[in-house]
């Protein structure tokens, strides 16, 4: 009887060894394999413009939401397109100034609690004409509303080579 019992023992301890170091090995797969999210930030908190165009947040009580120019072949002129946002009970004016050197200021009034969406079967884009603008480039564009000290972004220059654009050169 002493040697079953010994062996029910050793049979006891190596299950227990088993079952150790199958849980040490699982925790070191999930460990390893979620580890690098752990000091990674988590892309849905990043924000980021999913369009064409370019967001502006911090630019005062109005939100710039797609911002872009749509230029003829030459970059002489050009269609600013955007959706600004007033969520607000007031009438705000967005101050948009856009150029490097040689600017063009616009002021567009937007209405209390009203999406404007500029460029769209509603609404005309606004003309651009005075500054270089090429296809393919990136112009400054400096966005102010209310108080705010306002927010410079480099705002997207594109053609009309794609059908839903076409109709937005000037």
């Amino acid at each position: 009887m002493t040697s079953t019992t010994r062996s029910l023992g050793a049979t006891t301890t190596t299950r227990r060894s088993r079952l150790f170091a199958t849980v040490a090995l699982g925790a070191a797969v999930a460990l390893g394999a979620t580890g690098c999210t752990f000091m990674t930030p988590q892309s849905t908190t990043i924000q980021y413009s999913a369009a064409e165009g370019v967001n502006v947040y911090d630019s005062g009580p109005l939100e710039v939401r797609n911002a872009f120019i749509v230029a003829d072949e030459e970059g002489v002129l050009g269609n600013f397109v955007a959706a600004i946002v007033n969520d607000t009970a007031e009438a705000h004016t967005l101050r948009v100034s856009i150029g490097e050197g040689e600017t063009v200021d616009l002021a567009i009034r937007v209405p209390a609690n009203t999406v404007l969406s500029l460029g769209s079967d509603e609404t005309s884009p606004v003309l651009i004409d005075g500054i270089e603008m090429l296809p393919g480039s990136d112009v400054p564009g400096f966005f102010e509303s209310g108080d705010s000290e306002g927010a410079l972004i480099s705002v997207p220059v594109l053609d009309g080579g794609l059908d839903y654009l076409a109709p937005l050169v000037p």
